[in-house]
């Protein structure tokens, strides 16, 4: 089972779209910094989280959350 996440930057109003197996383990990388394209953004906080039966499965919804209909239904989960 793999979960599709989204983050939000407490930074500024960024949203990062990702998969992973273990989604405690992942937000620490990307608090810690490990991951170039987040570390200058922290920290960083789960707004949303999909469970998925399999990788090709996570990976299309992963797609659809980053188009611009994906990211306009994250940002309104978002106060």
């Amino acid at each position: 089972m793999v979960t599709v996440y989204a983050i939000k930057s407490g930074a500024d109003d960024r949203i990062y779209v990702g998969m992973s197996m273990n989604i405690e383990k992942r937000l620490k990388e990307h608090n810690s910094g490990m991951t170039k394209s987040t570390k200058l953004y922290g920290p960083w906080k789960i707004i949303f989280t999909e469970k998925c039966e399999n990788w090709e499965s996570g990976r299309q919804r992963g797609k659809y959350y980053k188009s611009g209909a994906g990211k306009e239904f994250l940002k309104r989960l978002v106060p």
